[in-house]
């Protein structure tokens, strides 16, 4: 039986204007001439969904959105609903990530709760855990990771379309990442929780690695064992870039 595609999702963050669309456009042509068998999606800001979903339709690139609020709507100005992003055209969304952790306290019942909505509007969840560097230092980077896992995958997962994306939080965007022998020990307590969690599910959801992947070490991340792919931040902005990293998959 052969293994599952790796699953290449590009985060742009705050990043992108109406013309960087460009690069999604030279992705699509990019990745039609030369198809890969990676499985690939780009997650622009949310003002570019909509846009984005039209250009890529029936093309190898899916679209996502960055975060959602758990409610389908209400009196939440400013934020987005599982329910909007589906109705832009995105089949997926990032939960959880580092930087919304980090910036605006959520929790990891405040991701499980986003996790639900996203399962309600049809949106395959992307659940991002990891460590600071202080808790690495202190050795509890596996507590924290799969104390993440555990309290922001709900039950309502199983039998469900989801992956896990382990970014260490100390490596994102800093040029810096953890040895193969780390990423592979994370990632194998990643899915030995999954599959006590969710059993065969469990064992089939693609666990991501992300922090600092780059063109120059995407191979070599992406030959770790328990590693389905990359999350893939600031690399993901240029065509040529994130083809790259794609290719090495």
């Amino acid at each position: 039986m052969n293994p599952p595609p790796p699953f290449i999702v590009g985060n742009w963050k705050m990043n992108g204007l109406a013309s960087s669309l460009d690069e999604a456009r030279r992705l699509k042509s990019a990745l039609e001439e030369s198809p890969v068998r990676a499985r690939v999606a780009i997650c622009p800001p949310a003002t570019l969904i909509a846009a984005a979903a039209d250009i890529l339709a029936g093309s190898a690139v899916e679209v996502g959105g960055q975060d959602c609020r758990p409610q389908a709507e209400g009196a939440f100005t400013g934020d987005i609903s599982p329910e909007m992003l589906a109705d832009a055209g995105a089949r997926l969304v990032i939960l959880g990530h580092s930087e919304r952790r980090a910036g605006y306290g959520e929790t990891d019942a405040d991701v499980a709760a986003k996790t639900l909505g996203a399962l309600r509007a049809g949106l395959e969840p992307i659940i991002c855990v990891g460590e600071s560097r202080a808790q690495r230092d202190a050795g509890l980077e596996l507590r924290v990771v799969i104390g993440q896992v555990t309290g922001s995958a709900p039950p309502e997962l199983a039998g469900r379309r989801f992956a896990v994306a382990y970014e260490p939080i100390w490596a994102i965007g800093s040029g810096d990442t953890p040895t193969l022998a780390d990423i592979e020990t994370v990632h194998r307590a990643i899915r030995a929780t999954l599959e006590d969690r969710f059993g065969q599910p469990g064992r089939e959801a693609p666990i991501l690695y992300g922090g600092s992947v780059k063109p120059d070490n995407a191979a070599a991340l992406l030959t770790a064992r328990h590693v389905s792919g990359a999350l893939v931040g600031g690399a993901s902005l240029k065509a040529d870039e994130f083809l790259a990293i794609i290719r090495a998959a």
